[in-house]
């Protein structure tokens, strides 16, 4: 597994996002500690999970006993694997998602946290969204006050502005290291924010990164599918009603499907690498709720996109 930086650390190319195994439609436990077990075994060190990703109207934390669970039960070394979870946000019983960046809810929440992953310090502690009621300021300022009393390493900030960013690397310095965006080959519209990333030297952590492709186009002897990602609530584009893509979806996306197939691997590791060429400090974080699914990301670290390739699939 090819390394990239992140806060000083040398971490896993391609991550795990975790929010498929605690959601709607999450796998039984079993097969969801099979799913972590399968990437770590695979060589992924980052792992992403949020204090919000539980069912709707459930207990906080979910998502982040299942992460102590599965890094306890692994037969492996997990001394370098990075835990980085997120706090802010909520999900009530209609399945919505709030948004809460009140310093004291913060600093409670990311306690809670560190207790529930079982943890001497949260490896990375990031603002899951900035919230309108409350000053931008006084949010990221709660990360500093994190960082002061040691019950976090590391920070970073989730769904923000290039301004936003500029305004926490002010409060932070050197000690925000990531930014977590949506970005994949549909949605594009923090091109300006990751290119501030690789100016800065912050990792760009694109959340729902398989955004636009199909999630049915694996189903066949190329490997098993790939599923949704994580980060932050929402995903890709979705099939149809029977299951395969729409020709919408064929026809925007299909330089992916045609390099997948002269590779002899799946649109979605291509869709990966591609990410990962976007800049050198691009992560992505896909998620997996099969352990198939996660052996095929993470294999898109090794994946060599020619320049051929890349012009093909666009800017």
């Amino acid at each position: 597994m090819r390394r990239r930086t992140l806060g000083g650390l040398r971490v896993s190319a391609v991550g795990l996002g975790l929010m498929p195994l605690s959601i709607e439609g999450a796998p039984d436990e079993t097969r969801a500690l099979a799913t972590v077990h399968a990437a770590l075994d695979a060589g992924v060190t980052l792992l992403d999970t949020a204090d919000s990703y539980h069912p709707p109207g459930a207990e906080p934390g979910h998502n982040e006993r299942l992460v102590a669970r599965a890094l306890a039960t692994y037969g492996g070394d997990t001394a370098d694997v990075l835990v980085a979870t997120k706090g802010g946000r909520g999900r009530p019983a209609d399945g919505s998602w709030t948004v809460n960046g009140s310093p004291h809810h913060l600093k409670a929440a990311a306690e809670a946290s560190l207790k529930r992953l079982g943890l001497e310090a949260i490896g990375l502690y990031q603002l899951h969204k900035p919230d309108p009621d409350v000053p931008f300021e006084d949010s990221v300022g709660a990360l500093r006050e994190l960082l002061d009393a040691g019950t976090i390493r590391l920070a970073g900030v989730s769904n923000t502005s290039v301004d936003q960013i500029r305004r926490a690397r002010a409060i932070l310095g050197d000690r925000l290291v990531s930014v977590q965006n949506r970005y994949s080959p549909a949605v594009r519209d923090s091109e300006p924010e990751l290119r501030l990333c690789a100016e800065l030297g912050l990792a760009f952590l694109p959340w729902s990164p398989l955004g636009g492709i199909s999630r049915s186009s694996l189903d066949g002897p190329s490997g098993g599918p790939v599923d949704g990602s994580s980060g932050g609530p929402g995903g890709g584009l979705s099939d149809g009603p029977s299951g395969g893509p729409g020709a919408a979806v064929r026809d925007r996306f299909g330089a992916f499907h045609a390099v997948a197939r002269e590779h002899g691997v799946s649109p979605q590791r291509v869709a990966l690498a591609w990410l990962s060429r976007r800049s050198p400090t691009v992560i992505p974080i896909p998620g997996a709720s099969r352990p198939e699914s996660a052996r095929d990301s993470a294999a898109a670290a090794d994946l060599v996109l020619s320049a051929e390739d890349l012009a093909r699939l666009g800017p």
